[in-house]
């Protein structure tokens, strides 16, 4: 478990639009040896074979293409998959099949992967085999089949209420290389790149991104934000080389106050990493947090320098009830999928935890019969609740 590091990247001041806060991430110098461009796949639905009778199929407008050089000098951009040479293999792989081969090796020092979708996958593939040990609990479609079929919710970007006016009107920083995207001030993605032509070029894909229930729901119903907007006391002025320190106050000011408070939820949590490509002095990954319930809680993925800067990212806040399906499947896991085991550890007894099941949507991995019987003891413990 660590924690994402973006030693290098600057917030700066945001840009508000309604509800949406826009918060430019800037580098001093562009990350060397890796370029990030982007290749437009249409409207189709895609489909992602990922291994004998497993496939995604998600909305997927385009993929990413990364470049990279081994000696670190200067490359080009052009579009996303990571690999050194011709007879790399990769740590792990998430095979890609699409119509008119949309997906596919570009050569040697390119390689395209699907941005973000890499990091839902991997919380869809969460404890996917299902139940470890065939306790008496689970049922026979849990064992035989797992979790599968894993279905998750999310709104592409424009359906997410004033996020594309946003980005036409914010207006780009020199050297920006990425934005924290905030709606109610409540943050909803992180997007970085290498370089900020990158970024100028990438900026409006945020709008085909996707985003949890939450987000939508915020950007439909809550009022416009305020912006925060920097006050230097005119009598402590009495210079440009006063004026020039109090500016820079106030930018040291907000970076803290966005670190520290803004993005904390992000910043400060611990992240389980698994790495999916290595190649040259670069390692593509992708993230799951610790899933803690009524808590801010992101997946994603990011291609890291040797020594841990974060040279791209793209993440997603999950939903409350994403967050509890993932704490729920760890919690199982953690315990070898031993029911009574798992509810002493969670504080609670074997019915509540069938229920929490069913209510999580995964009821379908009990038997049916265990599963009345839950039901009929919570209906008990309802009833001594309302006599009490």
């Amino acid at each position: 478990m660590t924690t994402l590091d973006l030693t290098g990247l600057t917030p700066r001041p945001s840009q508000v639009w309604n509800a949406v806060r826009l918060v430019p991430l800037v580098r001093d110098e562009p990350v060397h040896g890796l370029r990030l461009g982007t290749q437009l796949y249409g409207d189709a639905a895609g489909l992602v074979e990922l291994g004998p009778r497993q496939v995604y199929t998600s909305y997927v407008p385009h993929g990413f293409v990364a470049s990279w050089t081994e000696d670190g000098t200067p490359a080009a951009a052009y579009g996303t998959h990571l690999s050194a040479d011709g007879n790399a293999v990769p740590a792990a792989t998430m095979g890609l099949r699409f119509p008119h081969r949309m997906a596919r090796r570009q050569a040697k020092d390119r390689l395209r992967f699907l941005p973000l979708h890499l990091a839902l996958e991997g919380y869809l593939a969460l404890h996917f085999g299902g139940p470890s040990v065939a306790w008496e609990e689970w049922s026979q479609r849990a064992i035989r089949q797992g979790l599968s079929p894993r279905v998750e919710e999310a709104y592409v970007g424009g359906e997410v209420r004033g996020l594309a006016d946003a980005l036409r009107v914010f207006e780009l920083h020199p050297g920006q290389c990425g934005v924290l995207l905030y709606v109610a001030d409540a943050l909803a993605a992180a997007f970085a790149v290498p370089h900020p032509d990158d970024y100028r070029a990438l900026h409006a894909t945020l709008v085909q991104d996707l985003y949890g229930e939450l987000i939508h729901h915020y950007a439909t119903l809550m009022p416009p934000v305020g912006d925060f907007r920097a006050r230097i006391p005119d009598a402590q002025i009495r210079s440009l080389a006063h004026l020039r320190t109090a500016v820079a106050e106030q930018e040291q000011a907000w970076t803290h106050f966005h670190d520290t408070t803004m993005a904390a939820g992000l910043l400060e949590s611990a992240y389980a990493w698994q790495t999916v490509y290595r190649m040259g002095g670069f390692t593509l990954s992708r993230f799951l947090p610790e899933f803690r319930p009524k808590q801010e809680n992101h997946i994603g993925e990011a291609i890291t320098e040797d020594s841990g800067k974060v040279a791209y990212l793209k993440t997603f806040r999950l939903s409350e009830t994403q967050v509890r399906r993932g704490h729920l499947l760890s919690r199982l896991a953690a315990h070898d999928w031993h029911m009574a085991d798992t509810a002493g550890g969670l504080g609670i007894d074997e019915a509540q935890l069938g229920l929490r099941l069913e209510s999580a949507g995964f009821g379908f991995l009990l038997r049916q019969d265990v599963l009345d019987g839950y039901r009929r003891q919570g209906r008990i413990r309802t009833g001594r609740a309302r006599r009490d």
